[in-house]
């Protein structure tokens, strides 16, 4: 018996270690991917799209946390990547319009015959104000949004219907706004981001670099977050939650933490897409889109750090390729491939590489 405790003991940092490495190799090739890799091979329109679809995997990092470890399907993701998106076109819009002298309106709301500026953009014509807006104000939100919901103990279907419709208000409010945040047209056109002229070739490599190094530090940061003690509590909420309670846990504030890192991540994830892509609009951040974001997530692995990532990516790749040859069948082809991952393989792509590892380790152990 003490041998057996013995060994145990011994095996487990060299587990912890190998883990360790493991991960420090994969972040590693990652990074030469990203950063030596994709500029080398990928023309500048090519690389701009995967600038594009990594703004989409940062946002599914933070939904594998919130829904693949905590067991929070968020269809309403779409909310804080568009706050985070119209706040920073935002800034963008009224910088351009700086340009053209002290007091100028953006343009389309010259075009809309808005004789002044609305009282909520004059705070964002400060870029730091405008960064620390993007950080608080998605966090804040889902901060209050998240303790209604989880003090009442809504979950499940609930929790995901609940978090659909406010995607879907949050959508029809944009189109409202047409004469204060462009309605169904957007937020579009932009010249500058932070100083920086958006037609040079160079400035849009930097945005890719900058986002391929945005999405590595928030894998990191939630790769902790999954490996800490809260990670194993937030796993066992969702296994198990009312024995968790049983334990003098209080399952509510281990899914609010999830919950509010996961709209952080998409906030980040928008307010990177708009000088990335040029343009918002209600259709980037309503049911649609958000729908888009778990379907990446649940065929990449959603209880995988990884998977995610790549599944947000083939998704983004699949739909810019294939929705322009079959744009009415596409939409479909996102629901059906969402039935078959979820009712056949519901672990994703990720598992059957994990299962695969499992079964060497198996056989090695025989």
């Amino acid at each position: 018996m003490s041998q057996t405790a013995t060994a145990t003991r011994k095996s487990a940092p060299a587990h912890s270690w190998r883990d360790r490495y493991g991960a420090l190799a994969g972040f590693a090739a990652g990074a030469v991917v990203l950063f030596a890799v994709a500029p080398l091979v990928l023309s500048d329109f090519r690389l701009g799209l995967l600038a594009k679809f990594i703004t989409f995997a940062i946002v599914a990092v933070g939904i594998g946390l919130a829904w693949g470890r905590g067991g929070m399907l968020t269809l309403g993701q779409g909310v804080f990547f568009g706050l985070g998106a119209y706040m920073m076109a935002m800034h963008m819009k009224l910088a351009d319009a700086q340009l053209q002298g002290p007091g100028t309106l953006p343009d389309f709301m010259q075009l809309g015959g808005q004789r002044e500026l609305p009282s909520f953009w004059v705070p964002f014509t400060s870029p730091a104000f405008t960064l620390m807006a993007i950080v608080t104000v998605p966090t804040l939100f889902a901060f209050v949004l998240g303790l209604g919901i989880f003090k009442r103990r809504v979950k499940g279907a609930y929790f995901a219907i609940l978090s659909q419709a406010l995607a879907a208000a949050f959508a029809i409010l944009l189109v409202s706004q047409q004469n204060t945040l462009g309605g169904s047209n957007g937020i579009s056109y932009f010249r500058t981001w932070f100083g920086f002229n958006l037609n040079d070739p160079a400035n849009k490599q930097m945005l890719y670099f900058i986002a391929a190094a945005t999405l590595l530090i928030v894998m990191a940061i939630t790769r902790q977050i999954m490996n800490s003690r809260y990670g194993e509590l937030l796993i066992a909420v969702r296994d198990q939650e009312e024995r968790v309670r049983f334990l003098g846990y209080d399952p509510a504030n281990i899914k609010l933490f999830a919950y509010v890192i996961a709209a952080l991540w998409a906030s980040i994830a928008g307010a990177l897409f708009v000088p990335i892509v040029g343009i918002i609009t209600p259709q980037d951040v309503g049911v649609l889109a958000s729908i888009a974001f778990i379907i990446g997530v649940a065929i990449g692995g959603r209880t995988t750090l990884l998977g995610p990532v790549l599944g947000a990516i083939a998704i983004a790749w699949a739909q810019t390729s294939l929705s322009e040859q079959f744009p009415s069948a596409w939409t479909y082809a996102q629901g059906a491939l969402f039935v078959l991952v979820v009712g056949f393989l519901p672990g994703g792509i990720a598992s059957l590489l994990v299962w695969r590892r499992w079964q060497r380790k198996k056989e090695a152990a025989r």
